[in-house]
């Protein structure tokens, strides 16, 4: 879309470049900054990651993800080690290095000024730097799609050998990183296919190459598909309920707050930037300026921005029915695949607005209400765990049994829990150690498990020398009250006193926790 309105000029021109500079540099600096402890996830990341090279394949098999970033993360800490900031600066890494990937994508769609407001846009965006202030792979895929996009770009409009290399290589990548990745790769060969129909329709030059190139780094995933097959058998989602086409639509709210806060109901700014981000990207697909008062409509929908719109739209609807028929579960982060092009459709859409002042009016509301949702990411505590671990570490004593429920409260606690060895630890449903979980036919093996014989257990190991911890919540998915009913049973355990160190506090925490200590009366 070529760019219509006046260009900046004097003080005004001087001003937008120091704000520019400015948020900018708040999005670096955010993307380093936060205090929390590590939560599951993360500390499950960490975990994997640091085993030998070869045993990593292995231990994602029960875990449901694919390899790259565990890989890079891997090496990553043998340099910089193991510490939080060291852990999740590599994803700070990756989304700074996003930056300069979102102005040559805007730069390529529609010119500098769609550039500079793409790249503030994601500079500011809660999304954007929350993921990179995590141990995950998200960040990775928000760089990964911007490389994908240039690099296919370059290979429809110039199928040199380089340009072709370079998307079978991305495409790859993606697939390695995360398996939304494949929804993403499907519904660009359906563009490129329908591009080649209507190229030679039109007697342009059909890029067969491209596509090609695509499929070929498709092919490159198959070493990888007997583990994928696997855990698309026996791990799959099973701590939520699949999705609903609602999510389509939550996708994009969710990419507008921080997404460890305000978990049951959007921020004010996070409503505000979403509702920028619809109007813009409907301006984008439809938008005409006229003058700088009058836009029209136009359902027949803009050219430059048909491409960004199939692949967003498409590939959400793609990934949402697939996890209906597959009963997958949905999850704001993993849209991270449509991310960056959605923000590419977002400035774009401002183009539409000819008044310089309407338009920068407009990028700023969007600017303000990214950074102070990321800006609460800084105080923002994901997580319980060094709560419940600085009392275990202060009042534990050598032998005590630390028992989980479920387990997927142990990674992040043992994590930062000092001298593990001195105590017992186990979790329930398996009865295994709290360093990993393992999500192979979890569900099953929930519903399974007994939580009078868990309980039995746990007062045999302590006999009556020793205390019993339990790090426990309940309403998580398939467990329904069966921490709670533990934590009950032990209470009511003949010769027992309890005394709650730690009360969750799900309002504020993503990962709310108790801690109860059970002791001989």
């Amino acid at each position: 879309m070529p760019e219509q309105s006046t260009p900046l000029t004097g003080r005004t021109r001087a001003a937008v470049v120091i704000v520019v500079a400015l948020i900018l540099a708040a999005g670096v600096l955010l993307r380093f900054w936060t205090r929390s402890g590590l939560w599951l996830d993360e500390a499950l990341n960490v975990d994997i990651s640091k085993l030998p090279l070869g045993q990593i394949p292995g231990a994602l098999k029960h875990d449901g993800a694919p390899p790259l970033f565990y890989v890079l993360l891997h090496f990553w800490m043998k340099v910089f080690g193991q510490s939080n900031l060291a852990t999740r600066s590599l994803s700070g890494i990756f989304g700074v290095a996003t930056l300069p990937v979102v102005w040559l994508c805007g730069k390529r769609l529609g010119g500098k000024t769609v550039a500079w407001t793409a790249t503030i846009l994601m500079a500011s965006a809660p999304f954007a730097v929350y993921y990179a202030t995590e141990a995950r792979m998200y960040a990775l895929v928000i760089l990964l799609t911007g490389c994908g996009y240039l690099a296919l770009e370059r290979a429809v409009m110039a199928p040199r050998p380089g340009n072709l290399i370079a998307v079978g290589v991305v495409t790859a990548a993606l697939l390695y990183t995360q398996y939304w990745a494949l929804y993403l790769v499907a519904v660009v060969g359906l563009w490129l296919v329908i591009a080649v129909v209507r190229a030679r329709h039109h007697g342009d030059p059909p890029p067969w190459a491209a596509l090609g190139a695509v499929v070929v780094g498709g092919l490159l995933f198959v070493p990888w598909l007997p583990t994928f097959i696997y855990q698309a058998k026996h791990t799959g989602t099973p701590w939520a309920a699949p999705p609903n086409f609602a999510a389509v639509i939550n996708a994009i709210t969710g990419f507008t707050d921080n997404q460890a806060s305000n978990l049951t109901a959007g921020t004010n700014q996070g409503r505000l930037l979403a509702l920028v981000y619809f109007a813009l990207m409907a301006l984008a697909l439809f938008g005409v300026a006229r003058s700088k008062r009058i836009i029209e409509l136009d359902l027949h929908t803009q050219p430059t921005s048909r491409g960004p719109t199939f692949i967003v739209v498409g590939t959400l609807f793609v990934a949402v029915g697939g996890g209906i028929l597959t009963g997958s579960a949905f999850a704001p982060r993993y849209a991270a695949v449509v991310f960056l092009p959605l923000i590419l459709l977002v400035a774009l859409g401002t183009m539409t607005l000819l008044s310089n002042r309407i338009r920068l009016v407009v990028v700023a509301i969007a600017v303000v209400a990214g950074l102070v949702g990321s800006a609460q990411n800084v105080v923002t505590q994901r997580t319980q765990a060094p709560n419940v671990a600085n009392v275990i570490n202060a009042e534990a004593e050598p032998g005590d049994i630390i028992a989980f429920c479920p387990d997927q409260l142990g990674p992040s606690v043992y994590r930062v829990v000092v001298d593990q060895s001195r105590f017992d630890m186990l979790t329930f449903p398996r009865r295994i150690g709290p360093q990993r979980v393992d999500w192979v036919d979890y569900e099953k093996t929930v519903h399974a498990a007994s939580t009078a014989s868990f309980v039995q257990d746990l007062i045999n190991k302590a006999g009556t020398s020793h205390n019993i911890w339990l790090v426990w919540q309940d309403g998580y998915q398939t467990y329904s009250t069966k921490c709670g009913q533990i934590a009950s049973d032990l209470a009511t355990a003949p010769n027992y006193g309890a005394h709650n160190w730690v009360v969750d506090h799900p309002a504020i925490y993503y990962e709310p926790m108790n801690l109860t200590q059970f002791h001989h009366d």
